[in-house]
């Protein structure tokens, strides 16, 4: 089959299910006040009732106790949720190649605003994101893999971007939450094969333990595009999106040429089973088939793939997980990969403890042909010290570096902190 027909006929189904619907970011209306049932784990909507949610801290700041109110207040009246927080992620490797070390800050403001159907359940609303992302060192983190010769990330978002957008889009709920319709700059990680250790601000660091395994040849932030979901039954959804491939986060507006005269995409369809709706974002089980066309900007090949994932919530407190993906080109990190890990949480808001192993066969149409196979290990444990305030040291074992022959093995230590308002 030609590159051309090939494109077509991806471009033909994933628009035929985008139009149909797209997925659930928003539950039922009675579930409303809980987020989004499913829903990646840095998606505004899930972001803020994760901060609302209680908390154990060490620490409780009282004099933020107004403040507080002020927001409670303000969605209450005029649905309008926001939220701003601040994250910094030092590494520190024993690498002897290049700098070893790096250091990044990030500040963001993120928000939803429900502007219309707020008594009916069918809520329209204005997502936004946007953020400031700035290294302490010569190296930003996101980098630092690279600098010690692994085949691919040890601190996703941590970068030096400067100023950027990631989300500006609407979100339309229909049939009471069972369809939702996106359009706009979106970010493909909360939607594209999630699961409820995904993000990098709060979970793992190493990408191989978030959104594709490695292995899946995203596109950037402020992703111009409509994506769609579905509830098909009270255990089965669908989602579906198409979008610019070549999303630039620090110059968004550029994509409506990029859409219109480019023509390069990149589309994903998935297709998942819950034990409940109010489940999906626990109990989740899904394979997700995606297509690149070619990023001319970038120099990427055009390519697709297919993932898999399976997580469970025992007692809501120990989650299992099992994922992997395979890549055909597409300027993925890994060809193939295969994670799996738990996470543990002894009082929900307390500490959170992860453990996750991962094997991965390095892209050759990214790296070059001829490289090892990589092993990684991952080790981290999140503490608030207070209701608005977490730290998140880890530990990272990176086997086989695939890109520094000289050393068999680098050991990467992490310290990640937030704090939200």
């Amino acid at each position: 089959m030609s590159r051309i027909s090939f494109t077509a006929r991806a471009h033909t189904l994933l628009l035929g299910v985008a139009g149909f619907a797209l997925i659930p970011f928003v539950p039922l209306h009675a579930q409303q006040e809980e987020g989004p049932v499913l829903a990646g784990s840095d998606q505004v909507d899930r972001q803020l009732a994760d901060d609302a949610g209680p908390k154990d801290p060490l620490l409780t700041l009282g004099f933020l106790s107004p403040w507080k109110e002020f927001k409670a207040g303000l969605k209450a009246d005029h649905g309008l949720g926001f939220g701003i927080d601040y994250s910094s992620q030092v590494f520190s490797t024993n690498s002897e190649l290049n700098e070893g070390q790096a250091s990044s800050g990030m500040l963001r403001l993120f928000g939803s605003w429900e502007l219309v159907g707020r008594e009916s359940g069918n809520t329209g609303a204005l997502v936004f994101k946007g953020e400031h992302r700035h290294a302490y060192s010569a190296v930003a983190p996101m980098a630092l893999s690279f600098d010690v010769g692994y085949a691919g990330i040890t601190a996703g978002p941590f970068s030096d971007q400067g100023l950027r957008l990631t989300n500006l889009y609407w979100r339309q709920a229909l049939g009471q939450g069972r369809f939702v319709l996106l359009g706009g700059f979106l970010d493909a990680t909360d939607f594209v094969d999630i699961y409820g250790l995904a993000s990098p601000w709060l979970h793992f660091s190493n990408l191989a333990f978030s959104t594709g395994s490695s292995s899946i040849g995203l596109p950037n932030d402020a992703l111009l595009g409509v994506a769609a979901a579905a509830w098909l039954s009270d255990q089965i959804y669908t989602i579906a999106h198409i979008g610019d491939n070549g999303a630039d986060p620090t110059d968004p507006f550029s994509g409506f040429d990029r859409f219109v005269n480019t023509n390069e995409y990149f589309k994903s369809i998935e297709l998942g089973w819950t034990t409940e709706r109010a489940r999906a974002y626990f109990d989740n089980v899904h394979m997700t088939f995606w297509h690149s066309d070619e990023k001319s900007v970038a120099g990427d090949p055009s390519g697709w793939g297919v993932n898999v994932s399976g997580t469970t919530y025992i007692n809501d407190k120990i989650m299992p997980f099992v994922r992997g993906g395979y890549a055909k080109d597409a300027g993925s990190l890994l060809e193939l990969s295969l994670s799996g890990g738990v996470g543990y949480q002894a009082v929900p808001g307390r500490d959170l403890l992860g453990l996750a192993a991962n094997w991965g066969r390095p892209n050759a149409t990214t790296w070059g042909d001829g490289l090892s196979d990589q092993v990684t290990f991952e080790a981290f444990w999140r503490w608030y010290v207070g209701e608005q305030i977490a730290v998140t040291p880890s530990l990272q074992f990176l086997i086989n570096p695939a890109l520094n022959p000289d050393e068999s093995s680098v050991v990467a230590f992490g310290l990640r902190g937030r704090f939200v308002l």
